[in-house]
Order: structure tokens, then C-alpha cells, then sequence
């Protein structure tokens, strides 16, 4: 570390030269001045070198949280001229930020290392894989294609720069999932690997970093304090109790992580990390336990060694469904590199010689976390095979016959955060999984998927034209995706149904006594719920067509009127065997000759409009009836206009005995269209 002194205090010299060239007029000044600032400036050379060297033996025994503060801390102390030491430090606490899974604070110190020219092209790798890793795939992509002019044989690499380059494509084509937090399981900090218990699948067990211990320090590798095994239950409504701390045998005052359980649910495997405190800090060596369970009681966990070299570590076991093998994380010797996936049998008590799994499962990144379904299909986590950012779980199926592993990305499930932890209902394709997917400090919550649906709700009333419900009516569902059904209503006129995604639809609500009134619609295939309503037109009572407009004293139609013919138009289509009769009809002013004209001509424009459309004339009457058939008030309008009750006919007498403003209203609701079904076996026989 004296190499940092002397770096500092090379870049300080400058400094010392102008305080001579500033002082030059007053040199006879008391040189204790002049000294105390040399002494200043050498204690703060020594007090970056020594906090650098504080921050590198934290990183070195692996405290990456608390060595990522004090590189930040130093870092605002070097002059900004000292680029090089600058780009150091800032490369450092890049480090500490990515295996700390703090990958924003990662991605901004990395930044910084490259724009003071840290001289290792490794600052390019890692600050693709922290890109990749906050879904920035085309900067990621940059930086991949940088490492690569130096490096082109990397795997990881080229893996990493493959995979940003087809994530879209991917998506595209994957088998989705429903993906949702847990909102039982995420106890305060972080919550990881939880692990439903065979045979029932009605226990789960989840590592949680909740609880403070009593007189204990938050890690500082992670920053929160150390986890321990959390349990909930089924009730007998199958929600999920609130989860409780294990009391017994397999919490301890140390660090206890992920496992796994044989078939029956009584063997437990899992991580410890004992910590032992030495000269130089405290270490802490992640080994295998077992330990068996009996009801809601443990027995003390043995570990299981798998060598007898005490600098070796163990982790994330997982038995497989044969009991033969277990399965676990490690670097030892002969790897692929990073953190891979060994294997070892077990017989009478026995570990036998590790095996790689090789490299259809391993590579120069991390594979870890281990995981058996019922059906004997291995899932793990990797960061270095193609993904979507961090660790994506990956499916594995041994071919027996090739003697090779065919490995699935499960990109459905993934995101570009580390998804890993996977555990599974039985056979069943839905389970749980921890992720720290856009949190923001990194930390690991609880999330449970099952497969996406394939199905979407459509749902909706049917009413009569005054907006009352028909109980009667059905509902008439048919898809291009084979659908053919029928529903019946409920009292209140509502129905509700289940269609597929990715259909087009057409439905038909029906009743006796009214016309057929169609909706269509493509289920999309997101989730989506759709409401369609159906308002059905009595065949035996005339019906007031609303929003008809004419010029004054004219009968050509307005542009507003269009919505309106449109509707009837699709009303005739809907009901392709009845005949109507449009009806036109004024209000009391005016000569009986002149009105009767105007009604007419109306009726007539109308009758034209939907002949344009493609109606045959022969299911069309028009007819004008001036002032003859004043309007009957309906439940509707005497809801509206408080001085007209239901029943009341808008005759002339009727009329003259309301007030001016009153008679307005009433003129304008005599002014109207309406049609009639006249028959409704047109072209039946």
C-alpha cells in the first residue's frame, strides 16, 4: 500500500510550489506555518493509503458491503488530478456493489473506473454484467463487444452478449407465468429459498434475514443481519399462516441458508456458515447439515463432510429424488470456474468423490441453488449461461442415452435481476421462487408463480331499452377457436364467463318478445377483462330511436345522426328476418298538411340511409304521422322531467297547460323517430 502514499503525495507537490510562489512577499513569516501545512498534507496522503488499505482487507475477507462504504467514503478524499487512484478505488467498489447485489450503486462506480481509464479490460466485462443485470441490454451490449476485442474466446462474455442481443426474440416465443410477490412470506429485509415440503406440500420453509439477533451485528458481506429458517402452514381455509421463527436444533447463533428435503419431508439439508473469529477478522465457512424432523421438533444437524480440507466450502445442497446423489454448490479444483454445480453419492452414511456436472450446466460464471421437482427434473441458477440479466433459473433434463444435460432457460419466469430458489407444488407446473427483481438495494423477496392463464373474464348485463334487467335472456357465445355456448342470465341480468386468449368472439344476447342484439370482440393475449352489455329491443312496442338530427324546417340528416343509424343498421343485421316501419313525428306547431310532409320526408331520409347501407327495401316502411301520436311518458322520462309522471300522454290540451319552459321540453319530446317490428319472418319460409 506504500505505493499509494507516494502516488498522493506526488500529486500534492504542485500544491506546495504555489504556497512558495504566494508566500514569496512575506518569507520571513514563521516557518511553523509553512511546516504545518507539509505535515497536513503528508497526514492526508497517509490517511487515504491506510482507509484503502482498510477497504481492500475488508473486501479481501469478503466483506463487501463494508468495503464498498469505505471506498466511497475515500474516494470523495483523492484529488481529482490522482485519475488513476480514482479509477482504482472506483473499480473496487464496483466490486463490492455487484457481489453485494447492489447493482445500481454497481453500475455508477464502474462508470466512473472507465471514464479515468482503469487499465484492466475486466471493468468492461463486469460493467456489461452489471448492465445486463438492471435490463440496460444495448449499453450492455457496447461494453460485452469491448471486452470481447481483447478477449474473444470468453464464454461468459459471448454468452451475455448473445443473450442481450435476442431477449425480445426470446420473450416472444417463451411459455409465460403469472408472477406476484408474496404478500405472506416477505417479512422485513431480506427473505430467499423457499422450500415447499414433500409429501403434502401444506409446510413451507423460507430463509429470512428478519430478525436481529440478541448482542449480534448486521454482516457485513450482506448488510442485514444473518438468516435463519422461518415456517408456515396451510390452514384449514388453505391460507397461508403467519410465518414463525424455527425454534430448535437448525437455527443457530450463526448464518443458515437454502437446502433441501428427501421425498418423505423428514431429512433436512441445509448451509450453515460458521463463523470463526482469527487474528485477522472473522471467517466464515459455508458447510452441509442434515438434520431430521419429527413433527415440529429437529434433531441436532450433523455435517456432512464432503472433504476433510477445512479452506473448501459447501453450499446449497439438494438430494436428489433417488437419495443416491447429493447435489451441491463449491469451488474446488477442476471446475469450470466461478461457483459450480457438484454431485457426490451417498451410501450408508458415505460421501463419495465429487463429479462436475459439466459444461452443459457449468461455466466460467456462478451456477448455484439446486433444486429437484417430484418429477426428478433439475432447476438451478446461473449467471453465465445466456439469460436475462444476474442469475435466471434454468431447467435441466439428463438424457441418459447421450449422456449430456439439455438446459432450458425459463424466460417466462425470469427478469434481469437474480431469480433463483425455485420450489415447486409436486407435479404441479406453480410453486415459489425468490428474486430481488427491481428492488433497489438488492435485496431478496418471495414470489410465487403458476402457469399464465390462458384465460380471460368477459362479463356484463342485459337490460331492456329503459335499462331494466331481463332475467329471461341467454346469451349466445361462439369463437373462431371452436366455442359454441349458451348462458343463462342471472336474476339481475348479469352473466359472466371464461374465454381464451387469442380468439375472436362473437356473442349474441336473446330473448323471447325481443330482438337479438350481437357484441364481438379479440381477446387479447394479456390479461385483460372485458365488459360487454347487451340492450335489447321489446319487438311489440315502439322504439324511440334518440339522436336523430335534421336541419330546421328540412329532412336531410345531420352528421351527428350518423352513431345512431349505425346502431339500427346493426340492430337490423342482428335480426335478419324482421320488417320495420320508421316512424316520423312532430310537434303541435304548425298546419296538419305542412307537418305530415315534413314527417314524411324524414321518415323516408332515414329509410334511404339504411338502404344505402345494404338493408333490402323490402324490410322498410317509412311513415309520417305529424302530430297525431303524441309522445307516453316512460319510467325514464319521468325520472328526467320531474313535471311529467310515467303514463302521461304529451297531447295538445296536455301541453297548453304547462308552463313556456315546460312546453319547450315537451315539443322537442313529441319531435322524434322511432321504429316497429312489423314482422318477423321475412324470408323464414
Amino acid at each position: 500500500m506504500k505505493e499509494h502514499s507516494f502516488r498522493v503525495l506526488f500529486f500534492y507537490l504542485p500544491i506546495w510550489e504555489k504556497c512558495l510562489l504566494l508566500r514569496k512577499a512575506s518569507f520571513m513569516q514563521s516557518n511553523r506555518y509553512f511546516l504545518l501545512v507539509i505535515l497536513t498534507l503528508l497526514l492526508a496522503g497517509c490517511s487515504v493509503s491506510r482507509d484503502i488499505k482498510v477497504a481492500d482487507q475488508r473486501f479481501g475477507y469478503g466483506e463487501y458491503t463494508e468495503a464498498a462504504k469505505l471506498y466511497g467514503q475515500v474516494y470523495r478524499r483523492i484529488p481529482s488530478s490522482d485519475k488513476p487512484l480514482r479509477a482504482e478505488v472506483s473499480f473496487k467498489q464496483g466490486e463490492c456493489c455487484r457481489l453485494s447485489n447492489q447493482s445500481v450503486k454497481a453500475e455508477n462506480a464502474y462508470m466512473k473506473a472507465i471514464r479515468f481509464k482503469y487499465p484492466s479490460d475486466t471493468v468492461y466485462l463486469n460493467y456489461a454484467l452489471t448492465l445486463h443485470k438492471n435490463g440496460k441490454y444495448k449499453p450492455a451490449i457496447t461494453n460485452y463487444q469491448r471486452f470481447l476485442d481483447s478477449f474473444p474466446e470468453n464464454v461468459q462474455a459471448r454468452n451475455g452478449l448473445e443473450a442481450c442481443m435476442q431477449v425480445e426474440a426470446w420473450k416472444s416465443k417463451a411459455k409465460m407465468y403469472n408472477v406476484k410477490k408474496s404478500a405472506v412470506f416477505n417479512l422485513k429485509r431480506g427473505n430467499y429459498c423457499p422450500i415447499l415440503i414433500p409429501s403434502e406440500y401444506q409446510t413451507i420453509i423460507f430463509t429470512s434475514s428478519a430478525l436481529l439477533k440478541e448482542n449480534a451485528k448486521p454482516s457485513k458481506v450482506t448488510g442485514l443481519p444473518d438468516n435463519d429458517f422461518y415456517m408456515s402452514k396451510l390452514d384449514q381455509f388453505g391460507k397461508w399462516e403467519k410465518p414463525v421463527l424455527i425454534e430448535g436444533a437448525i437455527c443457530s447463533e450463526f448464518d443458515e441458508g437454502g437446502g433441501s428435503f428427501d421425498t418423505d419431508g423428514k431429512e433436512f439439508y441445509f448451509t450453515r456458515c460458521v463463523t470463526v473469529a482469527g487474528e485477522e477478522g472473522a471467517t466464515a465457512r459455508p458447510s452441509i447439515y442434515k438434520s431430521t424432523r419429527s413433527g415440529d421438533q429437529w434433531s441436532d444437524p450433523t455435517e456432512i463432510v464432503i472433504s476433510k480440507d477445512s479452506s473448501l466450502y459447501f453450499a446449497h445442497p439438494a438430494l436428489s429424488p433417488d437419495g443416491m446423489y447429493l447435489y451441491f454448490v463449491s469451488e474446488l479444483p477442476g471446475g469450470e470456474g466461478g461457483k459450480d454445480i457438484w454431485r457426490a453419492e451417498i451410501a450408508g452414511g458415505t460421501v463419495g468423490a465429487p463429479v462436475n456436472l459439466g459444461k452443459e450446466i457449468n461455466t466460467s460464471g456462478d451456477e448455484m441453488f439446486p433444486v429437484f421437482n417430484s418429477e426428478g427434473d433439475l432447476f438451478f441458477s446461473s449467471n453465465g449461461l445466456p439469460g436475462l440479466g444476474g442469475l435466471d433459473i434454468f431447467k435441466a433434463i439428463y438424457n441418459k442415452e447421450d449422456s449430456v444435460w439439455q438446459v432450458e432457460n425459463l424466460i417466462g419466469l425470469n427478469s434481469s435481476g437474480d431469480d433463483f430458489g425455485i420450489t415447486f407444488f409436486g407435479k404441479e407446473d406453480r410453486g415459489f421462487f425468490s428474486s430481488n427483481r427491481k428492488e433497489a438495494k438488492g435485496i431478496d423477496k418471495i414470489y410465487e408463480f403458476g402457469e399464465a392463464s390462458r384465460m380471460s373474464q368477459v362479463s356484463g348485463v342485459v337490460t331492456d331499452r329503459n335499462g331494466e334487467p331481463v332475467p329471461e335472456a341467454t346469451v349466445r357465445i361462439v369463437s373462431d377457436n371452436g366455442t359454441n355456448t349458451k348462458l343463462q342470465v342471472k336474476k339481475d341480468g348479469t352473466y359472466e364467463y371464461q374465454v381464451e386468449k387469442g380468439a375472436d368472439y362473437v356473442m349474441l344476447g336473446t330473448c323471447r318478445g325481443y330482438l337479438n342484439y350481437s357484441n364481438r370482440f379479440y381477446s387479447l393475449d394479456k390479461d385483460t377483462a372485458y365488459i360487454m352489455d347487451f340492450v335489447l329491443t321489446s319487438l311489440h312496442l315502439p322504439v324511440r330511436i334518440e339522436n336523430i338530427f335534421f336541419e330546421f324546417d328540412k329532412w336531410n340528416l345531420m352528421p351527428e345522426s350518423k352513431p345512431a343509424l349505425d346502431e339500427l343498421y346493426k340492430l337490423l343485421m342482428d335480426n335478419p328476418h324482421v320488417t320495420i316501419e320508421i316512424s316520423a313525428h312532430t310537434d303541435r306547431k304548425g298546419t296538419d298538411e305542412y307537418n305530415e310532409r315534413l314527417s314524411g320526408k324524414r321518415a323516408q331520409s332515414v329509410v334511404d340511409y339504411l338502404i344505402d347501407m345494404g338493408i333490402e327495401p323490402d324490410r322498410l316502411t317509412a311513415h309520417g304521422y305529424a302530430k297525431t301520436r303524441p309522445t307516453k311518458v316512460t319510467p325514464a322520462m319521468a325520472e328526467k322531467y320531474r313535471f311529467l309522471k310515467e303514463g302521461d300522454v304529451l297531447d295538445e290540451p296536455f301541453v297548453e297547460k304547462l308552463n313556456e319552459k315546460q312546453q319547450e321540453t315537451a315539443d322537442q319530446l313529441n319531435r322524434r323517430c322511432e321504429f316497429k317490428v312489423l314482422k318477423t319472418t321475412y324470408k323464414l319460409f
